[in-house]
């Protein structure tokens, strides 16, 4: 039997489609408290999560990173990336939950905002953005909670006033140039495509050819977005789903790496090692253990 972490719609609920407009604002006790302050790890395919703690913390778990947050703060969680969360009892604050498609409608507003949620994240508050945060969700809840004249707008405004707050806290002296926006639409073009076709292998020049680029301007581009060359960025998302795979489904190191493009095992096992200083086989141990 493979085991795999569960996919839910929202926490403990079954998985179903997702409408392109959802939203949803909930207290962070809601779920926490009745599961005695753990929510073990799972993954939601199409919905992004940024928490908002105004009291408290814990240790997160985010595919195979270990992250510590204490209040004041956000977390950002990406929509795909297996998660789960150890609260300190009585941590207090809201989770928003979007669909992924209406994060990427924010990309004609704000392409900052729709790159936001790209990583598991967590970002430190000062007091005076934590009150103005929890001002805002306020505000999107009640307006979730009818349906009036200019409901639409409203709702976008102040979740689009909670995610400013979180891209100025992330990058408080970031400056924009000249390129900025095109080498962030040709970065998360990239992202989406690795997205889809990681397990072929294909090499940077075949993804930059379907971009319509080169690779010279492709490797500008990740370098001043991303921090990355586009190979390591190839290579990143390939050990991470190889980490999911050896630590929640019961797939021999053989066929992890032939569901990921490999067609020699001991290459990949090489490849890994590369990449994490272990073999798959000592990772597997080291994390069940």
């Amino acid at each position: 039997m493979v085991r795999t972490a569960p996919t839910f719609y929202l926490y403990g609920e079954p998985h179903r489609s997702v409408d392109e407009s959802f939203v949803h604002v909930e207290s962070l006790v809601d779920r926490s408290r009745p599961n005695e302050w753990t929510i073990t790890p799972h993954a939601h395919n199409e919905l992004a999560h940024v928490f908002y703690l105004s009291r408290g913390g814990g240790i997160i778990r985010a595919d195979a990173q270990r992250l510590s947050c204490t209040a004041p703060c956000l977390v950002l969680m990406p929509a795909g990336v297996i998660h789960g969360f150890d609260w300190e009892e009585e941590t207090c604050g809201f989770v928003i939950t979007l669909s992924i498609r209406h994060l990427a409608d924010l990309d004609r507003i704000s392409r900052e905002a729709a790159t936001l949620l790209s990583r598991p994240e967590v970002v430190p508050l000062p007091l005076e953005e934590s009150i103005n945060i929890g001002r805002h969700v306020a505000d999107l809840m009640q307006e979730l909670s009818w349906s009036r004249i200019g409901h639409e707008a409203a709702v976008q405004a102040a979740l689009l006033a909670t995610l400013v707050i979180a891209m100025r806290q992330r990058n408080p002296i970031l400056a924009p140039s000249q390129n900025e926006g095109r080498y962030r639409t040709m970065v998360a073009r990239l992202r989406e495509r690795i997205e889809q076709r990681f397990r072929l292998r294909e090499p940077v020049a075949s993804h930059a050819a379907a971009l319509g680029t080169s690779e010279t301007a492709l490797r500008v581009a990740c370098a001043r977005v991303a921090g990355l060359a586009p190979a390591t960025m190839l290579n990143q998302r390939t050990v991470l789903e190889a980490r999911r795979s050896l630590i929640f489904s019961d797939l021999s190191i053989s066929e992890v790496a032939y569901s990921l493009g490999f067609e020699d095992a001991a290459y990949f096992s090489r490849f890994f090692k590369e990449h994490t200083g272990q073999t798959p086989r000592d990772y597997r141990a080291t994390c069940r253990r």
